[in-house]
């Protein structure tokens, strides 16, 4: 079977990792590789890593895209899975993501995030998230919407072989954020995405931070902007790091 490596981007994600981590060290079957890519973190996050006898990597640049393409050219996987240190994922996802690839006509893929916290789950927020995986390439880009474009978002674990993913020429590193949106307009140049009918759970952190109305409307106005052109490094300033 395909060897999958899992890629986490970290900074400051000592509230969350070792939740995560813990949860990755009973997939069944395991991963072949689980990679923290960390970019200069001033907690404990690196600590954590290393003693549950994860791989550390360090980038020298804090960005998403730079780490998570540093992870990609460290991996010695046939697949890539990204995933942030904050989303839980089912116990079988190796199975389920090599089960997804071994069709040849999909490219790469991602699920169905359910956003919740101690307090909360966020149906609305993650109903929304499912949504805008399809009407976003619908109203933005709709002859790649008939090719197979399915706009998939971080906190969805995208995954896809990382052959595909160099020969598009990986993450963006330019982009501060929306770099997996972009990355979605180049794999589907070389096939279909999918959304996985499976459940992942993201922390609703972001939400609980700003509020929800604040937090629909961020959502919502950066998604328009950006399917209408403005530079993601614009955008960028209304999406404050939240941890």
């Amino acid at each position: 079977m395909a060897r999958v490596s899992i890629i986490i981007p970290t900074l400051n994600e000592a509230t969350c990792l070792e939740r995560t981590l813990s949860q990755l060290s009973i997939l069944n079957p395991p991963a072949w590789e689980i990679l923290v890519v960390d970019g200069g973190s001033q907690d404990e996050t690196v600590a954590i890593a290393l003693s549950a006898t994860t791989r550390v990597i360090f980038s020298s640049i804090a960005g998403r895209s730079v780490q998570m393409n540093l992870g990609a050219e460290t991996s010695t996987g046939d697949i890539l899975c990204f995933l942030h240190a904050d989303t839980l994922v089912p116990d079988d996802i190796v199975t389920v993501i090599q089960n997804t690839l071994s069709d040849s006509e999909i490219v790469g893929g991602g699920f169905i995030s359910l956003m919740a916290g101690s307090q909360h789950t966020r149906w609305g927020f993650s109903l929304h998230n499912y949504l805008k995986t399809y009407y976003a390439p619908l109203l933005f880009k709709p002859h790649l919407f008939v090719k197979g474009l399915r706009l998939l978002f971080g906190d969805q674990v995208i995954f896809c072989r990382h052959s595909d993913f160099w020969e598009c020429a990986g993450f963006d590193a330019t982009l501060p954020i929306m770099e997996d949106a972009d990355l979605c307009l180049k794999l589907v140049q070389l096939g279909k995405i999918k959304l996985v009918n499976r459940v992942v759970e993201s922390s609703d952190r972001r939400v609980a931070r700003w509020g929800e109305f604040k937090a629909i409307w961020i959502y919502i106005a950066i998604g328009f902007l950006w399917g209408f052109g403005v530079p993601a490094s614009y955008l960028k300033q209304f999406y404050e790091d939240i941890r």
